[in-house]
């Protein structure tokens, strides 16, 4: 198999290398200043008694961008790969150019993924996230994901960011569950988290099969021999073929970037609610007209909610009604009428401020607690049908959570372009262990332009779908199995060898990082 290895390039081919870089380093200064600029005017008006909150927000800050620096590096990888080794592109230039589009997809993604991932979590954690569990929580599920995705990097292993994440996510639930039984607390989401699981599973078999079919549809249809030709020597492909495969990698690199970069935002959004909640509970973002509209939708959903309570007693403490129903999944005759206390308190809380940025400080916890326990409660009750509510009603309903959501599940704009450069920079770094296994050991031969431009089209395409219904997927499964898929399709042959190391590693990474974020959530438990 032939090793690593580009073009040697001339002095002007090298002056460009240096610009694209100096002109990424200027950019990524450029907004780390901006990220600092921000989260100082955010935390200005926050008073805090103690200088433990701002220790704990920047060490908690730092693991999780440091989750999507070595997310970067273990992932995008990937990306890169086809480009290198077809040979058009340089190495250097390569991960530059990806971690370029990274940048870029993380700034214009939209945060489903990133608020279904969080859907994981025990919803008692995620409203006491300030707690001392909280932080347990967010330390341990951020570290054990650094510690497996740094081992199988080590080992040149190309397994999934997102596998990882998400099996430490379980392992937190698990423990959390363990340590204080059934009772108070709703452990993992299973429908949930078998939802995401699927789609994790079934993601490297969509990219077997589709960058196999595609290739063949290919050589069917485009009859053009230097298509499917191995590269010679050291020289660049035909231009227009170098283009294609320039193309294919930027989508992977804006793809990953923008279903990947989502994961760490939701726990950056879930480390600033609970360090420093009077900053980041409610977006003040909502304009005080926005803020008058949602109070009237709230009075709004709470008339018709009213329709179904059958003249129920009122709850003594609706929240906590609600809370119950959002854990066990069970509706009983106090949940409607406490889910519609609940809409009036959210409505007179909000309605009593005049706007979110207004709402006392010692009242911000409280109401986005308020908000969240009705969306959850509301989001379980679309999704079993029950109660059935008529269409006319469930449209108002759901108007009111979109508007719940947009009042707490939001991403500042420093916060995605902190993700982007941790996302961009680990691009950049210890990307070679990953290429050379994608490039060098799945298949027996070397790479082909097609079979190149075929299994980043596959994964570009995946991970695109995948991003817009909210979906978690791998980039490392699917383009490293479609890697595979190209080869089988194209007669080449695969290293069993190799294909058993990245099956072993795909089958141990969730109970591993299960194991990892349970055992550390216990530990942290203990030492907060």
């Amino acid at each position: 198999m032939p090793e690593l290895s580009y073009p040697q390039s001339g002095a002007a081919s090298g002056k460009g290398r240096h610009l694209g870089l100096a002109v990424f380093v200027a950019v990524i200064v450029v907004g780390a200043v901006y990220c600092a600029t921000h989260l100082l005017a955010d935390l200005q008006p926050v008073r805090e008694s103690s200088v433990l909150p701002y220790l704990l927000l920047g060490t908690a800050l730092l693991i999780a961008l440091g989750f999507e620096f070595v997310n970067g590096f273990h992932d995008t990888a990937n990306a890169v790969a086809t480009v290198i080794y077809t040979h058009s592109l340089a190495p250097n230039l390569a991960v530059v150019w990806s971690g370029a589009w990274n940048f870029l997809g993380v700034l214009t993604s939209s945060g489903a993924v990133a608020f279904g991932i969080l859907q994981l979590l025990p919803v008692e954690l995620i409203l006491q996230v300030g707690s001392s569990a909280g932080f347990s929580m967010v330390f341990a599920l951020l570290i054990a994901a650094i510690i497996w995705n740094l081992g199988t990097w080590y080992l040149g292993l190309p397994s999934s960011s997102s596998h990882t994440l998400i099996g430490s996510i379980i392992g937190v639930g698990l423990m959390n569950q363990l340590m204080h039984g059934t009772n108070g607390t709703s452990g993992v989401d299973w429908n949930q988290a078998l939802g995401v699981g699927r789609s994790l599973l079934f993601s490297p078999l969509v990219g077997f099969l589709a960058a196999s079919l595609l290739l063949l549809i290919l050589k069917a249809v485009v009859r053009i021999p230097a298509l499917y030709a191995e590269p010679k020597g050291k020289e660049p492909p035909p231009f227009w073929i170098r283009s294609l495969l320039i193309l294919t990698c930027t989508g992977v690199s804006f793809a990953h970037g923008s279903n990947d970069g989502q994961k760490g935002m939701g726990l950056i959004m879930l480390i600033l609610i609970g360090t420093v909640p009077t900053a980041y509970a409610l977006n003040k973002a909502v304009t005080p007209a926005q803020t008058q509209t949602f109070v009237a939708v709230a009075q709004q959903t709470s008339a018709t909610l009213a329709k179904y309570t059958r003249g129920a007693a009122p709850s003594a403490d609706p929240r906590a009604d609600v809370e119950t129903y959002v854990r066990t999944r069970q509706l009983t005759p106090a949940t409607l009428p406490a889910l519609q206390q609940l809409t009036d308190v959210i409505g007179r809380q909000v309605g009593a401020s005049g706007s979110m940025a207004a709402v006392p400080q010692n009242a911000v916890d409280n109401v986005r607690n308020n908000m969240y326990v009705a969306s959850e409660a509301i989001r379980l009750m679309e999704k079993a049908k029950q109660p059935p509510f008529a269409p006319e009603d469930a449209k108002v309903i759901d108007n009111f959570k979109a508007q719940t959501d947009h009042a707490t599940k939001f991403i500042p704009t420093w916060v995605k372009v902190a993700v982007a450069i941790a996302l961009g920079l680990g691009t950049m770094v210890g990307w070679k262990r990953i290429v050379v296994t994608v490039g060098e050991k799945i298949g027996k031969q070397h790479l082909t332009y097609g079979q190149g431009a075929s299994a980043e089209l596959v994964a570009m395409l995946t991970i695109g779908a995948a991003d817009v219904y909210g979906l978690p997927v791998s980039t490392t499964h699917v383009l490293s199995s479609g890697v595979a898929g190209t080869m089988a399709a194209n007669g080449s042959g695969l290293q069993w060898a190799t294909v058993r190391s990245l099956v072993l590693a795909w089958v141990l990474t969730l109970p591993a990082s299960i194991a990892l974020a349970a055992g550390l959530y216990w530990v942290f438990r203990a030492v907060f």
